[in-house]
């Protein structure tokens, strides 16, 4: 026995998959297709998506937020999580990998669900907080550009409802972040972060080591 976090070596790992994760058929082709691609590993965990899709189910989550979406893994894992009348506001600029998003969400069945908006994900933040959508939102994930994780995050603050979740991506970064040898601007930018969560009074607070390090902030 141990009270520590166990390390998952393969054999582990397939076996965690093997026990828990229940996936779409559409869900498994979108994440074996983002496999193929060069960038392929920029795209989350599938027992990653499956959480935080039972994280909307336990919060009874309608309108969320993605900052980051890549080929739409974890939007496809959301969408299907919420009723039929909830929706995704995603922001990405890429329109390379979002069209592969597009493709997947339609033929699963969601697309109505996601609202994509391509534009600097801080530039469609601060139109949503200037329409008025404070507290409007019950959950955000944020997987975009490090080095503006504190301002995703700062107006997903604003944006979310007291209650509700903000989920940020790669808090861990392969270890990186536990190197003070260790100064990338990326790694700098997340280690200033976790910092500045972990004595933030808005929140409560709690660092996985899910993926490559998963933090949830529920709002006050």
């Amino acid at each position: 026995m141990t009270n520590r976090t166990l390390q998952l070596d393969d054999n582990l790992y397939r076996y965690l998959l093997d026990n828990s994760l229940r996936e779409s058929d559409a869900a498994k082709k979108l994440r074996a297709e983002t496999a193929s691609l060069p960038k392929g590993r920029m795209q989350i965990a599938p027992e990653q998506g499956q959480f935080i899709a039972l994280l909307a189910r336990l919060i009874g989550a309608r309108r969320t937020l993605e900052i980051g979406v890549f080929t739409g893994y974890s939007s496809l894992c959301v969408a299907e999580a919420l009723p039929d009348d909830g929706l995704i506001v995603a922001c990405d600029i890429d329109r390379d990998w979002t069209d592969i998003a597009r493709r997947h969400w339609q033929q699963a069945g969601v697309a109505d669900k996601i609202d994509l908006r391509l534009a600097p994900a801080l530039d469609t933040l601060d139109a949503l907080l200037a329409e008025g959508g404070q507290n409007s939102f019950d959950l955000a994930f944020i997987d975009a550009d490090k080095q503006r994780y504190q301002d995703y995050y700062e107006r997903c603050l604003q944006l979310v409802r007291p209650g509700g979740v903000i989920l940020l991506d790669n808090v861990l970064w392969s270890g990186r972040v536990a190197d003070p040898e260790e100064r990338a601007p990326n790694t700098r930018a997340l280690r200033a972060l976790n910092s500045a969560l972990k004595d933030d009074p808005r929140i409560w607070l709690s660092l996985l080591p899910l993926g490559d390090g998963m933090t949830i902030a529920m709002k006050r």
